[in-house]
């Protein structure tokens, strides 16, 4: 593709400041830990199991959800039935479903009272506990088993019409068929899969303050979380931050470098067709047991919560509104920034350009919890941190979402150069009118989903605002987290359903927008 240099000067400009901000951001602020750290003691015997634990937990999630995605997208691609399309399209529901929310339904049904739990009693079995390590993994399963089947299943249907072809006109079996056709897919898919999920889980901070806990079932951020918020003992605090790190930099750069798979061959681009019918009852059984995981748990919150959704207290819908508030300025600073960065690095050189996407993927390796406890110390010394609780969790959150914007946006501004930079040229359409009249209508569909998802995540979010928060200015999912630990459970469901509706709302009213008149 040729490079079509074209001058936009403040482009230039805002790029240069957004990246400077996520240098700051990621390693300014871990910067600020060490700094602040008056004295950098070794680490314990249980700061070590925290270490332990992340890298165990993650391992175990990450493959248990690979493994189990196998059967349920070879099921998906292979069977043709009525809501198929339906149930793809709630795979990604759990991706922008609010951490909190999720681990309050699993609990209705794996927890002490739980459904699970009540089956059980019924043939004389003890209860079961969802704390713990299994309690993590059930949480991690739940999220990122829709994940690995989206990855997996886009696999699958990657695979040329002709090979099922081939293979039927050689009477291949279920076995030759996964061994022959279908094997040599997975060992490039399932590795990237892999390793992304392993990233995902070693920075879930809601996971484990709510299920996990304990000696054996802490993981590093939440030690991060107690050793600065409980003991304000900086020293620990900075060791954990730059093992965190550490590790999130050295998964995400495995992923990335796994990601992409060594191609599994060309066809006619004709709609994948199976011949292979065999098993329809193990296919189906397996789709309605995984269906029956993610929609249970959302039911039970819906019948829970349902009832008492009235009668939430005023503290509630005041901390609703502080969710919106926070979303929607973290969404604001998430565009522009993911505009600003992918219009510098679409008029930059190649080498340039990739150094420059490198920086806004830096934040995937990022921790939220150690950019909270660095700006914490930073903003220290000029102004109270909880009186500016909500927009720290702003630009925070905006941060971890500009890798979803960019992954969108670039992509969709280098086709609208490569298909209509010669028209504009001709035009004489430079500067602003270039970024305006062509590009952004262009990238209107990648802007409004990552829009969407910014803001979904954003209201779900139990990161930073746990670390500053003072109690006087809690956002939804910090007062659904309240009422949890006070064991208001139906309060809790009924906050639950409030805090997912405007997650989907919000989501959809960003997404629908980018797509109107696209």
């Amino acid at each position: 593709m040729a490079k079509r240099v074209f001058s936009v000067k403040p482009t230039s400009i805002l790029g240069g400041a957004v990246a400077s901000l996520i240098l700051f951001l990621v390693l300014g602020t871990l910067g600020a830990v060490i700094w602040r750290a008056d004295d950098i003691a070794g680490l314990s015997t249980y700061d070590w199991a925290a270490v332990r634990f992340t890298v165990f937990q993650a391992f175990l999630s990450a493959l248990l959800s690979v493994t189990l995605a196998i059967p349920v997208a070879r099921a998906l691609a292979r069977r043709r039935f009525w809501g198929r399309g339906a149930l793809i399209t709630l795979l990604g529901a759990p991706f922008i479903l609010p951490v909190i929310v999720a681990v309050l339904g699993l609990i209705s049904v794996f927890g002490r009272s739980g459904i699970v739990n009540e089956f059980l009693s019924v043939f004389g079995i003890d209860p079961v506990s969802i704390f713990g390590l299994r309690g993590v993994l059930i949480a991690h399963v739940f999220f990122n088993l829709p994940l690995a089947t989206r990855l997996l299943l886009q696999g699958w249907l990657s695979v040329p019409s002709e090979r099922f072809r081939l293979a039927a006109s050689l009477n291949f079996d279920a076995r030759a068929m996964f061994m022959r056709v279908e094997m040599p897919m997975l060992r490039d898919v399932i590795p990237g899969a892999f390793m992304l999920i392993f990233l995902i889980c070693t920075t879930s901070f809601a996971v484990a303050l709510t299920l996990g806990g304990g000696p054996k079932a802490t993981t590093i951020e939440l030690a991060i979380y107690q050793a600065f918020r409980l003991d304000f003992n900086l020293g620990k605090a900075a060791l954990l931050a730059i093992i965190q790190f550490g590790i999130s930099a050295a998964a995400a750069g495995l992923a990335y470098w796994v990601s992409a798979p060594s191609g599994i061959g060309a066809g006619l681009d004709r709609n994948v067709k199976r011949f292979d019918r065999s098993a329809r009852w193990i296919d189906a059984t397996v789709i309605a047991a995984a269906s029956l995981f993610l929609i249970l748990p959302l039911t039970m919150i819906l019948l829970r919560g349902l009832p008492m959704i009235l009668s939430l207290p005023t503290a509630v819908w005041l901390s609703a509104l502080r969710s919106v508030w926070v979303a929607l300025m973290s969404t604001g600073l998430a565009v522009f920034a993911g505009l600003s960065l992918a219009l510098w690095i679409v008029r930059a050189q190649r080498i340039g350009a990739g150094i420059i996407e490198g920086i806004g993927y830096l934040t995937i390796a990022a921790s939220p919890l150690v950019m909270g406890t660095g700006l914490y110390l930073i903003l220290f010394p000029f102004v109270n941190p909880f009186d500016v609780a909500l927009l720290v969790t702003a630009v925070v959150n905006a941060a971890m979402a500009l890798p979803f914007l960019l992954r969108g946006l670039v992509p969709a501004l280098r086709d609208a150069e490569l298909h209509f930079g010669r028209l504009a040229d001709s035009l004489g359409m430079q500067g602003w009118a270039r970024v305006r009249y062509l590009l952004i209508p262009r990238a209107r569909r990648a802007l409004g989903f990552g829009a969407g998802l910014a803001a979904a995540l954003s209201m779900g979010d139990l990161g930073v605002i746990a670390l500053f928060s003072d109690g006087s200015a809690q956002t939804l999912p910090l007062q659904l987290y309240a009422l949890m630990s006070a064991y208001r459970m139906e309060q809790a469901a009924a906050a639950a359903l409030v805090l997912v509706a405007l997650s989907l709302l919000l989501f959809w009213i960003f997404d629908r927008g980018g797509r109107t008149d696209a």
